[in-house]
């Protein structure tokens, strides 16, 4: 049997348990059979089906644990286009969840020295720094903390009176709207990045460290924004 003919029957393999899953016939936390099992179901060679159950892997639908066995991976509680400018309230929105959000703190200071470049600002400005807890249905789905300069907000303002989408804040209460994003993606293992009581079991995250802009070119908020892997996932659109 030459590689290609091996290739496309691993494709043929993996296009069939994607179905199974796609269509509900396996759910999330089910394990698969051996891979004995499939080959002896699909009349191919382990080689062939391991090759099948790589190229799942590799689309994430599921996961393998060495001397336990391969089982379906759980959906994200909310999916995204990372080229998106828009709230994570409205993301978790358009997912069909309720978004919910607690703030940690909301305090007024000057910038560090680190932000104070990461920004672009001068290092006496002041910022309100935010801390949020962000939920889907009640599930805790991303942590954020973000900076925005006092100079966006009036006078009189009261950051108490700051909750929920801070997006949505800006365009109902200040008339401001986000429109440019300037962001870095990283990979995040942390035992130090959320609060609750679930907090010590969650440890990997997708970091989304962002500078956001209104329509004059204005910095009005920068934002690290930690996702929990597996509960919030990123699909990025690529095109010729």
């Amino acid at each position: 049997m030459t590689s290609t003919t091996k290739h496309a029957l691993a494709d043929s393999i993996a296009q069939a348990l994607k179905h199974k899953i796609t269509a509900g016939e396996l759910t999330g936390g089910q394990k698969l059979p051996t891979e004995a099992a499939l080959g002896a179901e699909f009349k191919v060679s382990r080689p062939t089906v391991r090759g099948a159950l790589k190229e799942l892997e590799v689309l994430g639908l599921v996961r393998t644990q060495h001397g336990v066995g391969t089982f379906v991976t759980t959906p994200p509680t909310v999916r995204s286009g990372i080229e998106r400018m828009a709230s994570i309230t409205e993301s978790i929105r358009e997912a069909g969840k309720e978004p919910g959000m607690t703030y940690g703190r909301r305090t007024v200071r000057l910038v560090l020295p680190d932000e104070s470049a990461r920004m672009g600002v001068s290092n006496d400005t002041e910022v309100l720094e935010l801390r949020r807890q962000i939920t889907a249905d009640g599930e805790t789905v991303a942590y954020s903390y973000d900076l925005i300069p006092t100079s966006v907000f009036p006078e009189d303002f009261d950051p108490t009176t700051l909750t929920g989408s801070v997006f949505g804040y800006f365009e109902s209460a200040l008339q401001i709207r986000p429109v440019l994003g300037v962001a870095e993606v990283h990979a995040i293992e942390s035992d130090h990045v959320g609060w609750g009581p679930e907090s010590h079991t969650r440890q990997l995250y997708v970091l989304l460290d962002q500078l956001q802009y209104d329509e004059d070119q204005r910095l009005i908020m920068y934002s690290r924004s930690y996702f929990i892997e597996g509960r919030y996932a990123f699909i990025v659109i690529r095109k010729a």
